[in-house]
């Protein structure tokens, strides 16, 4: 269990708890509720119950699908108490990426997006192979034993080349990386038709931030550093650029899934759909997935500045993101989703929500 403390709090203490939209927060939680309700999350190490939200999750389901505001926030309150994590708040902002591919390769789409090879396997965190570097999750599996995958680096110079790994062709490898960074992507394909990639693997290596990388080298300042930035940054630099983001020997595989609701974006790590300015990414191995969490933060200062007070829930996951009040925000698709989640960088207040069942 980590030293870090829930502190009880009431729901009148929450700052904007009740001018909030519990009804759209609701909607998000039914879409948990769906997966949660017969295949109960695992309580991870802050100690929320997963079986006590599995029970609030089946509750969620005999109501009707869409609430008022007035009834949903009744919900909340009546199944969950607020609790305080005690540690300083973080929040920054992903999204859903939208760029144009070509299903083959063609002047000018020449960057491709990989499915995993089938030698690529996901290492048992309780048993790791002996020969593998600690913590890492996917390697290659052998004959007779594992060992670890290309890198970024490897990979990118060719070293899965002629494999029929692609999915898709994009024209710029910035947007590629960018792509990896989110995790997921909305592809335009050249008969107008939209294909989804989402999240299947990657390299099995830590994830290393690009812009810590251009800070270490000089290339951007403190403060200055945003998704922006470094794609300008990036842009201008080709060759340097791509040494730069070589550095970060993580790269992810993806596999196709259908768009079959344009309001809402991928299927994430909980295996529910991210909801825009509903879903948050959180540490896995401290959250419980599909659990309630009310956060108190602000809109970077090129959106406004204004607050962002509101109920989300656990629904992603990421490299980046670590410990108990570490949050990223799920903004929606498109570039002007993207423009917020780049920028956005702010501290604030983080307050799960916790089974009543299991206090």
């Amino acid at each position: 269990m980590p030293s870090v403390g829930l502190f009880p709090a009431e729901f009148d203490a929450l700052e904007g708890w009740a001018a909030d939209d519990h009804a759209a927060a609701f909607a998000a939680f039914r879409l948990s509720a769906a997966h949660a309700a017969n295949q109960p999350p695992k309580t991870r190490a802050l100690g929320i119950d997963g079986a006590a939200l599995a029970r609030i999750a089946a509750a969620a389901l005999a109501l009707p699908p869409v609430l008022d505001r007035e009834t949903a926030r009744r919900f909340f309150e009546s199944h969950f108490e607020p609790r305080i994590v005690g540690a300083d708040g973080f929040y920054t902002g992903f999204y859903e990426p939208e760029c144009e591919a070509r299903r083959q390769p063609e002047p000018g789409f020449s960057v491709p997006l990989l499915r995993p090879p089938p030698e690529l396997v996901e290492i048992d965190e309780q048993s790791p192979p002996p020969a593998l570097p600690p913590g890492m999750r996917f390697a290659r599996r052998t004959a007779s034993t594992f060992e670890p995958f290309f890198d970024r680096g490897e990979i990118e110079r060719g070293a899965l080349a002629g494999r029929g790994l692609e999915i898709a062709w994009l024209a710029d490898p910035v947007d590629a990386f960018f792509i990896h960074v989110q995790g997921a992507a909305r592809l335009k394909l050249g008969d107008g038709s939209l294909l989804r990639v989402t999240y299947a693997a990657k390299s099995g290596y830590d994830y290393t931030a690009i812009g810590r990388v251009l800070l270490d080298k000089g290339a951007l300042q403190s403060g200055g550093v945003t998704m922006q930035t470094i794609r300008a940054w990036l842009a201008a630099h080709p060759d340097e650029g791509r040494e730069a983001m070589w550095k970060n020997r993580s790269y992810i595989f993806f596999r196709e899934a259908p768009v079959e609701n344009a309001a809402l974006g991928p299927i994430a790590a909980a295996k529910v759909p991210l909801t825009e300015g509903r879903s948050l990414a959180v540490d896995r191995t401290l959250h419980t997935f599909h659990m309630p969490i009310w956060i108190e933060t602000r809109l970077p200062a090129e959106e406004g500045g204004g607050a962002f007070n509101r109920l989300m829930m656990a629904q992603d996951t990421g490299s980046a993101i670590l410990g108990p009040a570490r949050g990223d925000i799920f903004f929606g698709s498109g570039e002007a989703a993207g423009r917020v989640a780049g920028r956005m960088a702010a501290k604030g207040r983080f307050v799960v929500l916790v089974p009543r069942q299991s206090v």
